[in-house]
């Protein structure tokens, strides 16, 4: 009878979950009946992977450089570098599709591999592909609607006209982009790491056969940015993507060194003019990756959404030595708005589209936390939500938020804001945060198992990795050298984005 008993007892759980997962996957549908998930089995029942990022379905899971981010025929496309084919040592590019950018369809791995490149909309209205697929840079044109089979189109081969200077124009040349300005496409060759003396080149076309060369795109570079001879230090323009951003042009990009960055400025005359340079990676990761890059944001991408928004992504390999899971290494960042109103400070915030997956809204209002005395919320807590802190400033030195921390409000991972040095902590790293002296601080704070992510005012985001035990799932709020007054908290538990083929 016990043995009995113990599998209706099992056999009432089982249907349970499928009944809960059957209605999310109904409610994320827009309440119509969604196909059931069709993930591979060794993605099931593991507790540590993220469940509303996106993240690698393969055996042999490997995240790296998004690409080729695009929105066609009412789908939004995203490609990323996936792992090496054992057999034939091929590094295609993984292909998902979305109609909202939160839930993926998975497509069968590219017909062609590479490095990093970009998507654009050529002159005859076509999304086109530029890579480097070889030695050379390729530009690619798709064999249907579903952007599954790409065919060569043409072969980027630079000509130089009286008196220019091909010697900048090496092999040492990589990861391309470009952008169309009326009946002229641009292309921007960046710089490789490894050839610190060669120079972002700039090309153009105007039949897809002969690429002009135009000059160097950023030479010299703005003040603060590392140009020298030492590929330890040197900050080289890699997976560049530039378009116009409010009254601006921006250039997001990375360092090998030190991450994602960006530049914004002015695109006049075939000549962009850089008036300021920013990061978007606060931690210089190389000595515990095993890839040897800087950083745990890295690799940038973006695409325009039909409603106008500029929508990133990028690669959050964080602590990669960490890994936590055999059934998935690193991430997918959640998808970001980027924005630059007329004050001329970035603006970056997370995908609305998000906040459909949000379920079970907790609210805490009007809480005094004391310095030294941490203040647990009692009904806030878990490892996949979202949580939303309003503070107002006061006097304290430092104050924020502890996430996923044991019942002794111990271990976990600190989310820290100190006004005094104009600073924002998330676990090991540091960002400037500037905010007014009467400015109230908001932050959002992602929770998706050992991946966080945190946005404060709009104007600053910070992602870590955190491994932690599955107990410790707890909230606490804490200040230091003074009161710290919290006007709201609001916390929802997060769906996971299901993976589901009427997405």
């Amino acid at each position: 009878m016990k043995q009995l008993k113990t599998r209706i007892e099992k056999t009432i759980v089982v249907m349970l979950m499928a009944m809960v997962t059957g209605w999310a996957s109904s409610a994320l549908a827009g309440g119509a009946e969604a196909s059931p998930p069709k993930q591979p089995a060794h993605t099931l029942n593991d507790p540590t992977r993220p469940v509303y990022h996106l993240v690698s379905q393969a055996k042999r899971s490997h995240i790296a450089d998004p690409n080729f981010a695009f929105c066609w025929k009412g789908r939004y496309h995203l490609f990323y570098i996936a792992a090496r084919n054992l057999e034939t040592r091929r590094r295609n590019f993984a292909h998902v599709s979305s109609k909202d950018m939160v839930h993926w369809k998975h497509h069968p791995e590219t017909n062609f591999g590479g490095l990093s490149g970009t998507m654009f909309l050529s002159t005859e209205g076509v999304p086109t592909i530029i890579g480097k697929s070889s030695k050379k840079i390729t530009i690619l044109t798709p064999m249907d609607d579903q952007l599954e089979q790409w065919e060569l189109l043409t072969t980027v081969e630079p000509t130089f006209g009286p008196g220019q200077d091909g010697a900048k124009m090496s092999e040492k040349h990589w990861d391309p982009d470009a952008w169309v300005v009326g009946d002229t496409t641009y292309v921007l060759i960046g710089s490789h790491p490894l050839s610190p003396e060669s120079q972002p080149a700039l090309l153009k076309t105007t039949d897809m056969k002969t690429f002009h060369f135009v000059d160097c795109f950023l030479d010299p570079d703005m003040p603060g940015v590392a140009r020298t001879s030492d590929v330890k230090t040197n900050d080289d323009l890699s997976c560049p993507n530039f378009f116009p951003i409010g009254d601006k042009w921006m250039m997001l990009c990375i360092s090998h060194n030190k991450g994602c960055r960006y530049y914004l400025g002015d695109w006049k005359d075939e000549t962009f003019i850089p008036d300021f340079h920013g990061w978007m990676n606060w931690r210089k990761g190389e000595n515990e990756s095993k890839h040897g890059h800087g950083g745990d944001v890295f690799a940038p991408e973006s695409l325009l959404t039909p409603d106008g928004r500029r929508v990133m992504w990028a690669w959050l390999f964080a602590q990669s030595t960490l890994r936590v899971s055999k059934n998935w290494q690193e991430v997918i960042s959640l998808p970001r708005e980027l924005s630059l109103p007329e004050d001329g400070v970035l603006r970056i915030k997370p995908l609305k589209e998000l906040e459909q997956l949000r379920r079970g809204l907790k609210t805490a209002r009007n809480i005094s936390v004391k310095a030294g005395a941490p203040h647990r919320l009692k009904d806030i807590s878990g490892d996949t939500m979202e949580l939303m802190v309003t503070i107002r400033q006061g006097d304290a030195g430092r104050y924020g938020v502890k996430v996923l921390c044991d019942q002794n409000n111990g271990k976990g991972l600190d989310v820290v804001v100190e006004p005094g040095t104009k600073s924002l902590h998330v676990g090991g790293a540091t960002a400037p945060l500037e905010l007014k002296d009467d400015e109230e601080i908001d932050l959002r704070i992602f929770i998706d198992r050992s991946v966080v992510e945190v946005f404060a005012n709009d104007k600053q985001a910070v992602v870590w990795q955190h491994v932690y035990e599955s107990a410790d799932v707890g909230v606490c709020l804490f200040s230091e050298g003074g009161a710290m007054e919290v006007s709201e908290v609001k916390g929802w538990q997060m769906r996971p984005a299901v993976v589901s083929e009427a997405q």
